[in-house]
């Protein structure tokens, strides 16, 4: 699953300052095994909760949890936005957030967890399409190459529907939640110029909460017809995946380079096979597998490109 807060807007460490330790490399690790379990615990789900109250009961959590913290500090009425920049959070927030949230749940249901992980990690190249048409960034060599052979490996992943074991509807959702990623974290980059992340990625998921609010009754019906594991599941998806991963990937990315933190994120859908099998016993077809390691090259082959980059590219880098 997806990270919210804004790569560009973290602290970068000096250059003469001492190395980060360790501390950063295991918050980082952290933080991919919890993106990695979301996928998991939602295709885990599948069976007992719909998309819509799955995506209503992990944001309410998160909310929570984010709430928490976010009030807790001081002066945070000062940090509140208005005007624009407030409306970008609320068309983030609903976009990524909630619909996107839906998307992914929806997905899971079609697809497993690792292919459903290595169509999202899609986003990043639909950023950077979407930065180079709108923020008239232009199409690098590396860009165009990496694009060409990432949705090689789509085709390839797309071929495992014809073995029944991929289904297109799966494959559909998954490329409409990474869209949805990509254009959420635009709208994340442009509020980030006036606002903090912590701010920004709680009234981001409280919006994501409020949007996912007609599917509340329909949660409480499948909670009361499943509190195991429903109950479990939603709070784990709201705390960890949510709350707990979001928190963790901003210190670590405080403490080193973007660089290097976007390239950790390309470790989740290995993760989410590894997490699958063990829990779930279930792995991928040899087509999605080769299909998926064929797409994430291609999103390394564009992280290649000229070191300057947008702040919208290196958000979205997070995968």
């Amino acid at each position: 699953m997806t990270s919210l807060a804004d790569p560009a807007s973290a602290t970068r460490p000096s250059p003469t300052a001492a190395g980060p330790g360790w501390r950063p490399l295991v918050a980082a690790a952290v933080t991919m095994v919890l993106w990695a379990s979301a996928f998991v615990v939602i295709r885990g789900l599948r069976d007992v909760l719909d998309p819509g109250p799955m995506a209503v009961g992990r944001l309410l959590v998160g909310s929570v949890v984010l709430s928490a913290i976010a009030l807790g500090r001081r002066g945070w009425t000062r940090r509140l936005p208005r005007g624009r920049a407030l409306v970008l959070i609320i068309g983030y927030g609903v976009l990524w957030f909630g619909i996107y949230t839906v998307a992914v749940n929806a997905a899971g249901r079609y697809l497993d967890a690792g292919t459903s992980a290595m169509l999202v990690n899609l986003a990043p190249i639909i950023v950077a399409v979407l930065a180079g048409t709108f923020l008239h960034e232009g199409f690098p060599r590396n860009l165009v190459l990496g694009l060409v052979i990432a949705f090689a490996g789509v085709a390839i992943i797309a071929g495992a529907t014809a073995t029944g074991q991929v289904r297109p509807t799966g494959v559909l959702l998954a490329l409409a939640a990474a869209a949805l990623y990509a254009v959420g974290v635009l709208l994340q980059k442009q509020a980030l110029a006036t606002v903090d992340p912590v701010t920004v990625t709680w009234l981001g998921a409280l919006a994501g909460a409020v949007a996912t609010l007609p599917f509340l009754p329909r949660l409480v019906s499948q909670a009361g017809e499943n509190p195991w594991p429903v109950l479990p599941g939603v709070i784990f998806l709201g705390v960890f995946p949510t709350a707990i991963a979001f928190l963790l990937w901003t210190y670590a990315l405080s403490k080193t380079s973007a660089g290097r933190m976007a390239a950790s994120s390309y470790v989740v859908p290995g993760i989410a096979v590894l997490l699958s099998w063990i829990f779930l016993t279930e792995v991928p077809p040899v087509l999605s597998l080769v299909g998926g390691a064929v797409s994430l090259l291609g999103v390394a082959i564009t992280r290649l490109g000229p070191r300057r980059r947008s702040a919208a590219v290196r958000t979205a880098d997070r995968g």
